[in-house]
């Protein structure tokens, strides 16, 4: 986030224009349909047709990468892009940097790594970020910070298509700003990116929910708005991903105090909010990914599950009802250990902070998976899932 120690010009590159954020309505509302049982992991159905692949192996005896987080994913001009937060020393510091590979099959095989961005000047970092690919042009919104997590903030990226080369647009959202899942367009003609207020990490500390608001197409000027917290919640790191109900829209978020997932709502497109709260929905504590299919159903990857705590195994998506806004089905997409199909397998893995998006019938699900490594030593994997498959929840 810039104060006023940096320079003037790094000033005028942080677009924001800041807004009351807290909406009439704090009243919290279920995520899980009433009355509907939910099942412990063990017992949760698993999805069938599911094909796995690798983005980007951990290998560190070949690259020297040890940090691997945070996979974004977007379809752009007939090739599948995945980026991710690559780090040869240690998560959330200066040498962090943006990364992605590109897949010309569908993310059975991808070319050659290569560097979005590795931050300019000595004490800057850049992460993990999103895609958003529109109207034949692809950016990219990546978090980014100095030092270990001071003045975090968000930078963005249009992709040169003559050159192959990333065109740097600057800071174009301040004041702690990352962003978790990649922006949805509403109704309103604007659109919204789903985030969080960031900063070095604090067990006892509230990081809110987030979202940013574009003016339009201008994908370079951003309103941040920042979602209140219940009083009642005291310790929150909040990660969030949403799903867009016409100018309502839902946020879900990391908690921190708790193995459930928080919920707030807009009823004006993301202006205003009621603040985030406990829901009645089981999720780990780690980064969500939400969203609407296109047969009307919300969905929620993560891992959920009865009494699941803090694990995260096995990697889930929770579905509702044709346009219903209560989740009532939990499928396993995959569970620690699959020895024939690929990716790493161990009895205990962290699958966690997937994206999703859905292309040509199929949902696709990019994840991080510390193959039973201690931290986020991870591979980039992908699943890919028939819409089809999903249907079974109506």
């Amino acid at each position: 986030m810039p104060n006023t120690s940096q320079s003037l010009a790094l000033a005028f590159a942080i677009l924001i224009w800041p807004i009351s954020s807290r909406a009439d309505d704090s009243t919290s509302f279920p995520l899980w349909k009433p009355g509907v049982p939910l099942l412990a992991a063990e017992g949760l159905p698993e999805l069938g047709d599911v094909e796995f692949h690798v983005i980007k192996k951990w290998d560190k005896k070949s690259d020297g990468y040890t940090f691997l987080h945070g996979t974004g994913l977007t379809h752009h001009r007939g090739k599948l892009y995945a980026s991710f937060g690559h780090n040869k020393g240690s998560e959330n510091t200066v040498t962090e940097e943006a990364q992605y590979r590109v897949s010309k099959d569908e993310g059975k095989t991808w070319g050659p790594l290569e560097v979005l961005d590795v931050g300019e000047e000595a004490d800057l970092a850049v992460s993990h970020g999103v895609f958003l690919s529109h109207e034949g042009t692809l950016w990219a919104f990546h978090g980014s910070y100095h030092g270990k997590m001071t003045r975090v903030h968000t930078r963005a990226y249009r992709l040169d298509e003559k050159t192959g080369k990333w065109k740097k647009r600057g800071v174009v959202v301040g004041d702690g700003f990352w962003p978790m899942n990649q922006p949805m367009r509403m109704s309103d003609g604007n659109w919204i990116m789903p985030g969080f207020v960031a900063g070095a990490y604090s067990s006892k500390g509230v990081f809110p929910a987030a979202v940013a608001i574009s003016h339009g197409n201008d994908f370079t000027k951003w309103d941040l708005v920042t979602i209140p917290v219940a009083k009642t919640v005291k310790r929150m790191w909040g990660e969030s991903a949403i799903f867009v109900d016409g100018k309502t829209i839902y946020n879900i978020a990391r908690y921190g105090g708790g193995a459930v997932a928080l919920v707030a709502k807009s009823k004006d497109y993301g202006r205003r909010w009621s603040p985030s709260s406990p829901s009645n929905l089981p999720m780990t504590t780690s980064k969500p990914a939400a969203g609407i299919l296109s047969t009307g159903q919300r969905y929620l990857v993560c891992t959920t599950a009865k009494g699941i705590g803090g694990k995260r195994t096995p990697l889930t998506i929770a579905l509702s009802k044709p346009n219903e806004n209560c989740f009532s089905k939990v499928f396993v997409i995959r569970r620690s250990r699959q020895n024939e199909k690929p990716g790493e397998s161990a009895d205990s893995l962290s699958l966690s902070y997937p994206i999703a998006l859905e292309h040509n019938g199929k949902l696709y699900v990019g994840y991080s998976n510390n193959g039973g490594r201690r931290g986020n030593l991870n591979s980039a994997e992908l699943a890919v899932i028939p819409i089809e498959s999903l249907t079974a929840a109506e």
